[in-house]
């Protein structure tokens, strides 16, 4: 396997002003493969992210150091005019801005995508917000679990007797991380080799959502259908739920085909020839009843028996697992799912490790999360060329 120390995104410079988490994960995701990354924070406190959930001795957030990792951070108070004209100065060599402040904002600090545009031709603006940069709801503060419930996944999640159900993590924040990600990666590639200007990136958390929402929209429109909340049953699986097994714990078994479902009959003979059963439909007609049944296969069996069954019978199943059984599986160690990072600070800490798996231009080596405006000095005397006169006069009037 070829070893590329810097990653396959070395050379590309991206400016990170975005806070707390859909924005700047997206900057994350970039620097784990080797962009470098410059956080601009404001002075004082920085990324509001450094402060919530648990934290270190210093009051340092955990979070933060999972998602400020292999970035550099400067502080700059945007709202100064001079901290504009160094932004703008910053820009001038880098690839790639990223923001997620609501929409004008960026406009009353003249640092919006038409200002910026000036200064840099070929930049790729990443502007993420709530519901977009234009239409009615634009002006309105937006965070995760506002994109899941206009977005429409919240209303499909839960049980129909009580009020929807979060997800247990920013789901929303995350995905469109992950997007934005891929529309700076369209962006970049389409100006550095279809011959392409830079561009603006409009993304918004509800669309982020709702874009993974299957054929829900589709099957309204064509039938009327109307997604609403099922417990753990779902239309592509018969049977499907969360099974408790014997020792308490839970376990997830869907199968989706009649293929499979053979498969299960030959571990549970009961089924076979059963009318209710015959086709994946009249599975879901009856899907309460063929639940039940390999509910109680399921808990009269010692779990590692159970999921030897499934596994010589090619099931698709797994084990809900809590934190304490993701770090002691073995599949999480073989793969290396989990990546220890070396903190000058606080020591080592375990954190998700980049993905995808790229076999020739893996991920470099990460970096821990640099601490509020470690490299403020470095970057603006290497980048605009600013002397230790000049940013120790940024520093005393509040600037930097």
């Amino acid at each position: 396997m070829e070893q590329n120390v810097k990653g396959p995104l070395s050379g590309i410079r991206v400016i990170d002003v975005g806070t707390m988490v859909a924005g700047p994960v997206a900057a994350t995701l970039m620097a784990d493969f080797g962009a470098e990354v410059i956080k601009v924070e404001q002075p004082g406190k920085g990324d509001t992210l450094r402060h919530i959930g648990p934290s270190l001795g210093d009051g340092e957030s955990l979070w933060w150091n999972v998602e400020g990792r292999n970035k550099k951070s400067i502080t700059l108070d945007l709202r100064q005019p001079e901290g504009q004209r160094i932004l703008k100065e910053l820009v001038k060599s880098a690839d790639v801005l990223v923001e997620n402040f609501r929409p004008g904002t960026l406009e009353r600090w003249n640092l919006a995508w038409e200002d910026l545009e000036q200064v840099n031709p070929g930049l790729v603006m990443l502007s993420v917000s709530g519901y977009g940069q234009t239409g009615p709801y634009a002006p309105r503060a937006g965070y995760d679990r506002m994109g899941l419930a206009l977005g429409g996944v919240l209303n499909a999640t839960g049980y129909p007797d009580r009020a929807p159900v979060k997800v247990g993590v920013a789901i929303a924040d995350y995905q469109t991380a992950v997007l934005a990600a891929f529309g700076t990666m369209v962006a970049l590639y389409n100006r550095d080799v279809r011959g392409g200007k830079g561009q603006q990136i409009d993304l918004s958390l509800y669309e982020t959502v709702f874009r993974f929402t299957d054929v829900m929209v589709t099957a309204f429109d064509k039938f009327g259908d109307k997604r609403e909340r099922t417990g753990n049953l779902h239309f592509a699986a018969a049977p499907g739920d969360h099974f408790e097994t014997i020792d308490g714990r839970h376990i997830v078994l869907t199968v989706s085909s009649d293929r499979m479902f053979r498969r299960l009959c030959e571990a549970i003979p009961d089924l076979i020839g059963d009318e209710r059963f015959i086709t994946h439909a009249n599975r879901i007609d009856n899907i309460e009843e063929i639940n039940r049944l390999v509910g109680e296969w399921i808990k009269s069996l010692p779990v590692p028996e159970l999921c030897q069954i499934l596994d010589e019978k090619g099931l698709a199943y797994s084990l809900i697992y809590s934190i304490e059984d993701i770090v002691g599986d073995p599949q999480y160690q073989a793969r290396g799912t989990i990546a220890t990072v070396e903190n000058p600070r606080h020591g080592a800490l375990k954190m998700p490790a980049p993905q995808p798996r790229l076999n020739r231009t893996p991920a470099p080596a990460m970096r821990p999360a640099p601490e509020l405006g470690s490299n403020t000095d470095e970057v603006l005397s290497e980048l605009i060329g600013l002397s230790a006169a000049d940013i120790a006069g940024l520093r005393k009037a509040g600037t930097i």
